[in-house]
């Protein structure tokens, strides 16, 4: 299906067209082995509100930006490896409906479609080829994901203490470990999470669970260095036994999707 499109000019020529939309603020995306697998228009849901994202799927990343001029001009473009990703389907709701979490280790958020069949088609489209990159490449699936933030609409008082008001003057701050909306006082502290290189701000619920669980951790490390000391120290003492290792919603078009067996080869030179 995609395969077919790896060496052909088609393919050449949609990845070289997406180049020139990001213009010199993008990257170079042209690379050997590299499809342009689709791309269309989705509802991304940004913290202060929802906004229309270009989005371009690729055999081995994500790529979205800001539309500045309708299939012409792109910019701040964000490209995420498949590798990263995880999808997380999303229940309809009286406010947004066909809708979908996209997880990464740096950065998770929400997305939606304008119609339940482009949802589904989209889902499918990024699963297949995250299954593939990954069969091919021998990895695993990541199991750690940044947290989704909590839109600011959605809270007028802070989440940790629900006393603090938000206003002009007290901001909203958002816990880099569960994603919720808090004051400043609820969130004065950092920890270093596995998602990041540097301590993020944390909620006073996060930072105390997330210490807890390190301090135990810690311990349990302690222990288990007392106990290889030990037994280090009895086997030198001449011991008897073996000795054993230690294991370690606007119109918009709809998305194309190239490389399907029902295209036929002729669309490919359009």
């Amino acid at each position: 299906m995609v395969d077919r499109l790896v060496n052909s000019e088609a393919n050449a020529r949609r990845i070289q067209m997406v180049e020139s939309c990001f213009g010199s603020s993008g990257e170079q995306l042209l690379i050997p082995g590299r499809v342009l697998v689709g791309e269309g228009v989705l509802t991304k849901m940004c913290r202060k509100r929802p906004k229309p994202r270009q989005f371009f799927l690729f055999n081995d990343i994500l790529v979205y930006g800001n539309i500045v001029i309708g299939k012409k001009k792109y910019n701040k473009q964000h490209i995420i490896p498949l590798e990263e990703v995880q999808l997380q389907g999303l229940e309809d709701t009286p406010h947004t409906r066909n809708g979908w979490l996209i997880r990464t280790t740096a950065k998770s958020f929400a997305v939606y479609a304008a119609t339940s069949t482009e949802k589904q088609e989209w889902m499918a489209h990024i699963n297949k080829c995250i299954e593939d990159l990954l069969r091919k490449s021998g990895k695993k699936r990541s199991d750690q994901h940044a947290a989704v933030w909590v839109p600011d609409s959605e809270a007028n008082v802070c989440m940790c203490c629900k006393k603090t008001q938000f206003t002009m003057i007290i901001r909203r701050h958002h816990c880099r470990n569960c994603g919720a909306v808090v004051c400043g006082p609820c969130s004065p502290k950092k920890f270093l999470l596995p998602s990041s290189t540097k301590p993020q701000r944390v909620c006073l619920d996060c930072y105390d669970g997330l210490s807890s669980l390190n301090n135990q951790q810690n311990k349990t490390n302690a222990n288990s260095a007392q106990l290889k000391a030990t037994n280090s120290a009895d086997d030198s003492d001449g011991s008897d036994g073996d000795e054993e290792e230690q294991d370690a919603n606007k119109t918009h078009d709809e998305p194309k999707f190239y490389g399907d067996a029902t295209e036929k080869t002729s669309s490919d030179d359009k």
